[in-house]
């Protein structure tokens, strides 16, 4: 099967900066896809490379196996979403607005008004004028544009940007029911919560290059060996496990990092000395904690990109 999106080389230079550099993305089938990274990365960048919006300086882009800027809008049939935030006439209607959209996109666009309303949740807004609506209710609106599509493929750049926390939990609920359905989504965010509740597979990009590309488990169990230890004396404990594996101070208590038998031998060694074990509590790191160690720690100066198949 073609993969919705198959990106290799993508490189976007604006003057002496270089905004991609040489990203390459595969997106399959059914996948829920996090593209992360701080603002600045080059996501937007990359996602408007994607829909043959720009002109990649090398590289090339494909959507189910077709290049946007030799197929044109052909090459966009089943793709939909919106890069930055949707724009809609504020003096219309929700629903008029969702009218000129599907005058454009012709097909049997237009029947599918009522049923996009509806899924997102704006039925009973849909006659009222855009110009009141909320925030979060001009996203949703911007989601049913899409769905008017009918996409096997929706692409989202940072669709919870600005909503307050249930906005946040409305919109998320919205993406998870739209994957349920068999939709494909690349969702491009900063929002790690976002991420790790949503998504299956993330690309983590810093500084335009891809740093991380793969399933989102497996990045998080990479980080497994790790020991949360809270004792009686954790100055004397530190001394104790540093002879079993590393050790750094925590906020309210030490990290130990060895395999299972390193943990068993230091409670072991820690009871003899008799020093109180109140918590050796195994921990994965956080999808935030290695974000953050990606784009802001030493990988950024080589570029280091892993990869897990």
């Amino acid at each position: 099967m073609t993969a919705p999106i198959e990106a290799r080389g993508l490189v976007k230079r604006y003057g002496e900066i270089t905004a991609v550099d040489h990203v390459d993305l595969t997106v399959t089938a059914g996948d829920v896809y996090g593209y992360l990274g701080p603002n600045g990365a080059g996501k937007t960048t990359s996602l408007r490379m994607l829909l043959g919006l720009i002109r990649p300086d090398e590289g090339s882009a494909k959507l189910f196996g077709r290049d946007p800027l030799l197929k044109g809008a052909r090459a966009l049939d089943g793709v939909a979403g919106f890069v930055e935030a949707p724009r809609f006439y504020p003096y219309l209607s929700g629903r008029k607005n969702l009218e000129l959209v599907a005058a454009l996109d012709g097909g049997g666009a237009a029947g599918r008004i009522g049923e996009a309303l509806d899924t997102v949740d704006l039925a009973d807004r849909a006659k009222h004028k855009v110009g009141g609506y909320s925030h979060g209710m001009r996203q949703r609106l911007g989601i049913a544009g899409a769905l008017l599509r009918a996409p096997r493929l929706l692409l989202l750049d940072e669709p919870t940007t600005g909503l307050d926390p249930a906005g946040m939990r409305d919109m998320r609920a919205l993406i998870r029911r739209l994957a349920d359905q068999g939709i494909t989504v690349l969702l491009s965010s900063h929002v790690m919560a976002e991420v790790e509740e949503l998504c299956d597979r993330v690309a983590i990009i810093g500084s335009g290059r891809v740093l991380y590309e793969g399933a989102l488990d497996e990045l998080i169990a990479s980080t497994a060996g790790r020991y949360e230890l809270r004792t009686t004396d954790d100055v004397y404990a530190a001394e104790i496990a540093s002879r079993y594996g590393e050790i750094a101070e925590i906020p309210g208590g030490l990290s130990f990092r060895g395999d299972e038998r390193a943990a068993a031998e230091l409670s072991v060694a820690l009871g003899l000395a008799r020093v109180g074990i109140t918590a050796l509590v195994p921990r994965t790191a956080t999808l935030e904690e290695l974000f953050f160690s990606m784009t802001e720690g030493p990988s950024m100066n080589g570029h280091a990109k892993v990869v897990v198949q």
